[in-house]
């Protein structure tokens, strides 16, 4: 799987909290998932065998289709559900066995707003704050909040604010105290322009200090744009991790499109090998070629047009998107088919626990 190294991990001190590897557990790698597995105890398989690491400062986007199982994975990671097998390990602490001190390095803004109405909004977040045993820290917590545009409604309750102000208050909170692992779970569902500007602001400037951001997203080209690494799960299987520009380069798709002089009543079988394809009442050819086959394609195309006296007028190129990319790799013949919507939301409370 592209983008990964496997890593076996050291055996843990008899009474002391498992631990990545020194060479692991330095600046390469913040998050270790090793061998995860969920089953409820309906028998229903929300993740197999997820192998994942993400490295320390970067920006990963995680996509998927729904019910894919982002959000098992990312629940799991963040100790709100527990695995069948496996592990995971944040920043070299075990999320099951050494959790409040994994649980310190992670921050989490999950799908759906969940707020105490009756709080203000400063009393909100700074209460989350030391939930997480962190004393009080004024500097901090108005900084985070005026980055968020949330400075002048510290004092208003959350009862009162709009849907996006909520939204904001759930990140201030995630980043409340100081976590070096952001979890944004869909961030941008239902928020304005603004406050997704806003937000991406914010990240960038949270991952040029040092905190590395894990994202799901439905948004793809938010994606394309911030992501430095791109991960695909489909059917609870981790079926691609690789760097975007790699992943664009080797599974990138081009077109070219050629606006003919004089329209054909059909292709010439010298352009057979190209497999070109004719339309526009035969004033327009598109050829479609893989990325890693531009260099050799296309120029031998354009010399057998010039021999065979078909003269284009126009010439333009396009590159496939993150989008279509991902569109093909969950429906690709041998990808894990559609698991249903069922799997990315677990069951009541407990089961399979």
């Amino acid at each position: 799987m592209g983008g990964m190294k496997a890593t076996a991990l050291a055996p843990p001190t008899p009474g002391a909290p498992p631990r990545l590897p020194d060479e692991i557990a330095s600046s390469a790698v913040i998050l270790a998932v090793r061998n995860l597995t969920k089953t409820y105890a309906s028998g229903q398989q929300a993740l197999k065998d997820i192998n994942l690491e993400i490295r320390r400062g970067e920006i990963f986007a995680l996509l998927g289709p729904n019910g894919a199982g982002k959000t098992t994975l990312i629940s799991i990671i963040c100790g709100i559900v527990t695995a069948s097998e496996g592990s995971v390990l944040a920043d070299g602490h075990n999320v099951a066995t050494d959790y409040r001190r994994a649980r310190m390095k992670i921050g989490l803004v999950p799908q759906e707003l969940a707020t105490t109405s009756f709080e203000t909004v400063y009393d909100s977040v700074a209460f989350s704050r030391g939930v997480y045993g962190r004393g009080p820290n004024r500097v901090f917590l108005e900084q985070v909040l005026r980055d968020l545009s949330l400075w002048e409604k510290r004092d208003a309750r959350i009862m009162t604010l709009s849907g996006g102000m909520k939204r904001r208050v759930m990140i201030a909170k995630a980043l409340s105290h100081e976590p070096q692992i952001l979890f944004l779970d869909e961030p941008s569902a239902g928020v304005d322009v603004e406050l997704r500007r806003d937000m991406w602001t914010l990240v960038r400037r949270l991952r040029a200090s040092g905190v590395t951001i894990i994202l799901t997203t439905h948004y793809i080209q938010e994606a394309e744009e911030m992501a430095d690494r791109i991960g695909v799960i489909s059917k609870g299987e981790l079926i691609l991790v690789d760097d975007k520009a790699q992943l664009m380069k080797k599974l990138g798709r081009r077109q070219l499109t050629l606006q003919l002089r004089e329209p054909l009543t059909a292709l010439p079988a010298a352009l057979d090998p190209w497999r070109l394809e004719l339309r526009d009442q035969g004033r327009v050819i598109d050829y479609r070629f893989d990325t890693s086959d531009a260099g050799a394609g296309v120029p031998t195309l354009l010399q057998r047009l010039a021999e065979l006296g078909i003269v284009y007028v126009d010439l333009n190129t396009q590159q496939s998107s993150l989008e279509e990319i991902f569109v093909r790799l969950v429906h690709a013949p041998g990808a894990p088919a559609d698991a249903g919507a069922a799997v990315d939301t677990p069951p009541a409370a407990g089961a399979g626990r």
